[in-house]
């Protein structure tokens, strides 16, 4: 069984040579490995309402349009080639967020969510993870953006059965529910503390769901059996 290639730590987001970060001056890339799309084929290349498609889509950016737009006017003078470029061209045609965010933050995110194919990387690794759990085993998930915790809390939603029965209308209802293999560990996401987050203020967005592998139906009634 194949893991998920999509890995990533602080230390390889803080590289400028791997450029993921804005914070950094460095080549546009944003790729995980060597190879496949960059970040610099994506801002160079995709028309204009492809690009804030997924600076939409995936960063949850809503002055989208008006990024993509400066991108593609900047482009037309050179092509983008660096983290700090691309950040300065995004910050130009943005306010100052309050909060103290850097305006680059969604796009980037946005950018390396769809160079490395984040999201589909992550239906295949929770897959993957919770096959290999022996009755009894947990599988503990943080989430550090709100379509990544979407994922997370529909795939444990399901697996535990917390999803809505079929209509009365559907002839499947009449066929009853398979017993859920799972049972939720967390009833919503659990969060950083303060204290936490002044600490390390990369946490802040930190969502930590959990569960647990439950023994089959036939095995319980096994170990019932013997107790008695």
């Amino acid at each position: 069984m194949a893991w998920s290639s999509t890995c990533v730590s602080s230390f390889q987001l803080d590289d400028p040579g791997r450029g993921f970060s804005f914070r950094f001056d460095g080549p546009l890339d944003m790729r995980m490995g060597k190879h496949g799309t960059s970040a610099t084929d994506l801002v160079n290349t995709l028309p204009e309402r492809a690009l804030a498609d997924v600076l939409f889509e995936l960063g949850e950016e809503r002055a989208s349009c008006r990024i993509a737009r400066a991108i593609i006017t900047a482009r037309q003078e050179a092509p983008i080639e660096t983290t700090g470029r691309l950040a300065t061209i995004i910050r130009s045609v943005m306010p100052r967020d309050p909060s103290g965010i850097d305006p680059a933050t969604r796009s980037f995110q946005a950018l390396r969510i769809k160079v490395n194919d984040e999201l589909h990387q992550i239906e295949d690794a929770l897959e993957q993870a919770a096959g290999l759990l022996a009755p009894g085993g947990k599988l503990v998930v943080v989430a550090f953006h709100s379509l990544e915790d979407r994922i997370v809390k529909r795939f444990m939603n399901e697996a535990a059965g917390r999803t809505g029965g079929p209509s009365r209308h559907d002839p499947g209802g009449l066929l009853g529910r398979e017993a859920p293999r799972f049972r939720l560990l967390t009833s919503r996401a659990l969060r950083p503390g303060r204290g936490e987050t002044e600490i390390n203020p990369r946490s802040r967005s930190a969502r930590l769901r959990a569960l647990e592998r439950l023994m089959p139906p036939a095995l319980q009634e096994h170990d019932r059996g013997q107790d008695q």
